[in-house]
């Protein structure tokens, strides 16, 4: 039985694949002061719109009838697996559960799994990636189901900011040592945590520091480059990605790599010229 993948779009799929392996966005609003963002907005317009505003976006989750009506627009006979962002930084997982009870009290025919990847954009990238490819082979639903459970354990995402602005913006840093912080051009490192959290790990003196460490823990982890795919995601900073993913590949010749320009949802609280980089 065929199997349709639906995801959010906390999960800054590269266009190619989500055409290629024809995979539903549900996506999230985006809201400056009391306007709404186009569902349609690129990722440049956004920062170039972020950058005019005073105040930091705010994001919605998207409601339970949004993903129903994904569920509905799927054939008969096609089962749905939707792959959802961390449920500890969105209730985008809540909503999919909500409306997958809705559907089977609906009595409609496809069956419905829905699962919490306890990771977001890059890492999500890499998990829908891996499940689309996996579909076309899987024997049904529940296999594929339990196939992305095992590979949600094996998922690394660390990235680093260029700014934190936004996180001062948004209340997550204070102003006082978030300057104290821009002064000693301190650039964090971060990782989404096994319960889909996002912690600190280092502290670095300059960018190239912190993406030095992310190669590290590249380098702590033995890959498979045949059939492993990484993921790198931006915040509307390519050239530094793609230089970025040039120096990974040198010493790591991954054949598969998903890349692209870190959507809104995510680029609300990561800022401008940040890097990410998800791998199992």
């Amino acid at each position: 039985m065929p199997i349709k993948i639906i995801t959010d779009s906390g999960s800054d799929l590269p266009l190619e694949y989500i055409e290629k392996f024809n995979i539903s966005i549900v996506k999230l609003a985006v809201h400056f002061h009391n306007e709404k963002m186009h569902d349609d907005m690129d990722s440049c317009a956004f920062y170039a719109k972020m950058k005019e505003s005073q105040d930091l976006p705010t994001t919605a989750s998207p409601s339970p009838h949004q993903f129903l009506e994904k569920f509905k627009d799927v054939d008969d006979g096609t089962d749905i697996l939707v792959i959802c962002m961390s449920s500890n930084i969105s209730s985008t997982y809540q909503a999919a559960l909500i409306a997958k009870e809705m559907y089977e009290e609906e009595g409609l025919s496809n069956r419905v799994e829905v699962i919490d990847s306890k990771t977001f954009s890059g890492g999500l990238s890499l998990l829908v990636a891996l499940a689309a490819k996996w579909s076309q082979t899987s024997t049904c639903i529940m296999e594929l189901k339990d196939k992305v459970h095992q590979q949600v354990k094996g998922v690394s995402a660390f990235f680093t900011l260029d700014t934190l602005e936004n996180v001062i913006k948004g209340g997550r840093l204070s102003r006082l040592s978030g300057a104290v912080a821009s002064v000693l051009n301190i650039k964090l490192l971060l990782k989404v945590s096994e319960e889909g959290t996002v912690e600190v790990v280092e502290k670095n003196r300059g960018f190239q520091k912190a993406l030095c460490s992310i190669m590290a823990r590249l380098e702590e982890k033995q890959h498979d480059y045949d059939k492993g795919i990484l993921s790198i995601v931006h915040s509307n900073c390519e050239k530094r990605a793609l230089e970025f993913k040039e120096r990974i590949l040198e010493k790591h010749p991954f054949k598969e790599i998903l890349f692209s320009n870190m959507g809104p949802i995510m680029g609300v609280y990561a800022g401008e010229g940040g890097i990410g980089v998800a791998f199992s």
